[in-house]
């Protein structure tokens, strides 16, 4: 085998404008495509710097349902500080929790899709 990285992550949503407000404006991700490709609207975004983008898969695209995609774990150098700012955009948040190989929470974006953010233990 000689896979690199994994280059997108289908994130099923409902409405692309929502997710990409939420995405963008919540998480800080930049958009790295938005145009218009048979059957819709190609749209992807990621945090500054990542290999890996999120397709956010609009109606039509693929038959994903939307908020089927679970357990993205988001790694972060600060979970707590990321957290407050989740739950000041109004996102409810579960944790920060500590445990064995860091610090972790959980949320959700508009459509279902379980997030998790992280805060790697040093060695782990």
């Amino acid at each position: 085998m000689n896979v690199t990285h994994a280059s997108f992550v289908t994130l099923p949503v409902a409405d692309q404008d929502r997710a990409l407000r939420f995405y963008v404006d919540v998480l800080g991700f930049d958009i790295t495509a938005d145009r218009e490709m048979p059957p819709g609207r190609w749209l992807q975004v990621a945090p500054a710097g990542a290999q890996t983008v999120f397709t956010l898969a609009g109606p039509g695209m693929g038959g994903f349902v939307p908020g089927s995609a679970q357990g993205i774990m988001l790694v972060t150098t600060d979970v707590d500080a990321d957290c407050a700012r989740l739950a000041a955009a109004g996102v409810e948040v579960s944790g920060p929790d500590e445990l064995p190989w860091g610090r972790m929470a959980a949320f959700r974006d508009p459509d279902g899709n379980g997030l998790m953010l992280i805060t790697e233990k040093e060695g782990f």
